[in-house]
């Protein structure tokens, strides 16, 4: 369990928290999974199911925003659930963010893999895994400014894909 007396640090600047934000909602499926589910539900479904699943998570967030605000804890969601449910709900829900995490992190690594096979049809796809595998964990042990400035950038280049494509 975390010590419940330990600070938050603010290392973040605003540009660095909203593009977080902003790229953590555009997820590779944007790019794999945008033909698929407009193929198997036609423009106007797949409009509906965005908007349906944006709004679930917009409501998700705002309810971890007011968490937030009122217990501004070193910890998260797993620290609320132990808070207002039980030890034993802050436990299972700190094994399944775990779990979600792992094989998020798997589907991306595969992800990455299937679009660099674009391009470079030749090389196998467990060496684009192991590749992005050593990068993201290089990413991850900067440190929290640094990782934000590296989010920030790949962050970038995700909206400015998003706006060529649209252009």
């Amino acid at each position: 369990m975390m010590d419940q007396n330990q600070g938050l640090k603010r290392e973040l600047k605003s540009r660095h928290i909203f593009m977080i934000a902003l790229g953590g909602v555009i997820g590779t499926g944007l790019f794999l999974g945008s033909g698929y589910t407009i193929h198997e539900a036609g423009p106007g479904g797949a409009i509906v199911a965005y908007l349906v699943g944006g709004f679930v998570m917009y409501l998700t967030m705002l309810c971890l925003g007011e968490l937030a605000v009122a217990m501004p804890d070193a910890g998260s969601y797993q620290t609320y659930a132990t808070k207002h449910i039980s030890p034993a709900a802050g436990y299972v829900v700190g094994w399944m963010s775990w779990l979600n995490w792992s094989a998020t992190i798997g589907i991306e690594l595969i992800a990455v893999s299937i679009l660099m096979k674009r391009w470079f049809p030749d090389v196998p796809s467990w060496i684009w895994c192991v590749v992005f595998a050593v990068l993201l964990f290089a990413i991850n042990a900067l440190s929290s400014r640094s990782f934000a400035e590296v989010e920030f950038w790949f962050a970038s280049i995700k909206v400015i894909t998003i706006i060529a494509f649209i252009i």
